[in-house]
């Protein structure tokens, strides 16, 4: 109830309004049936755009800190991306990745349409980076189409950072379903894994013609902070 109340009258109406999405491809979206939806990601706003203009409910999973944030800001968040029925993932090791695939799978398993940032995190500077196997172990154990996705321009209405995105209009571009049932039965197989989400990603790529970088982007950003740590250290306090 809650999500229809956010999609349909309050968040959807107001996104619209802001940043007059342009939208290419959405036939490309099954009318039914259990699919993965597979975007980059550019912005905070990206996690209501793309649902605001699809038909059909889709179900994110969303980094874990949404969840735990401390004091009433933290709690109002959480309950915000609860009752919008988004699942919580723990990015803090390989045990918490399989439990962000199994929920995944019960998604699907359902029947129902189920959205994924195969790049971990947002991007810190526009471009696109490796993406990380759950993807494609979710495509190949459920058997299901993925259909990539391109948010363009969003990364500029709200980069990191910055609270209130800008009024800014936006495209959302939907690719051809991807059908991986060659690999029936591979799921298993480290080097397919590995093919099938470089061929997601290429479809992302071709559709928002970023920038890519074959490195994951959460190890980039840990790079660039270290960086910038050792060129300005903290000075010892006298």
């Amino acid at each position: 109830m809650f999500y229809r109340l956010l999609k349909y009258v309050i968040l959807g109406p107001l996104l619209r309004l802001m940043f007059r999405p342009r939208i290419e491809g959405l036939e490309h979206i099954p009318e039914s049936g259990a699919a993965i939806v597979a975007g980059n990601h550019l912005s905070f706003s990206d996690h209501f755009l793309m649902p605001a203009i699809i038909k059909r409910r889709i179900t994110f999973l969303a980094k874990a800190e949404y969840f735990t944030g401390p004091g009433v800001k933290g709690r109002l968040t959480a309950a915000f991306f609860r009752s919008a029925g988004q699942i919580p993932v723990d990015r803090s090791g390989k045990e918490a990745g399989q439990a962000a695939i199994r929920e995944g799978l019960g998604v699907l398993r359902r029947g129902e349409l189920l959205g994924i940032y195969p790049e971990g995190t947002r991007s810190h500077d526009g471009r696109l980076y490796k993406g990380k196997v759950g993807v494609a172990a979710m495509a190949l154990k459920a058997q299901v189409p993925v259909v990539p996705c391109a948010m363009i321009g969003t990364f500029e209405a709200q980069p990191p950072g910055q609270k209130i995105p800008s009024m800014r209009r936006v495209t959302i571009r939907f690719g051809k379903a991807m059908d991986f049932s060659r690999y029936a039965g591979m799921d298993g197989e480290k080097a397919i894994l590995r093919a099938v989400t470089d061929e997601i990603m290429y479809a992302i790529l071709e559709l928002s013609g970023q920038e890519y970088v074959d490195k994951y982007a959460a190890l980039v950003k840990a790079e660039a902070e270290e960086a910038k740590v050792r060129r300005f250290p903290r000075m010892p306090l006298s």
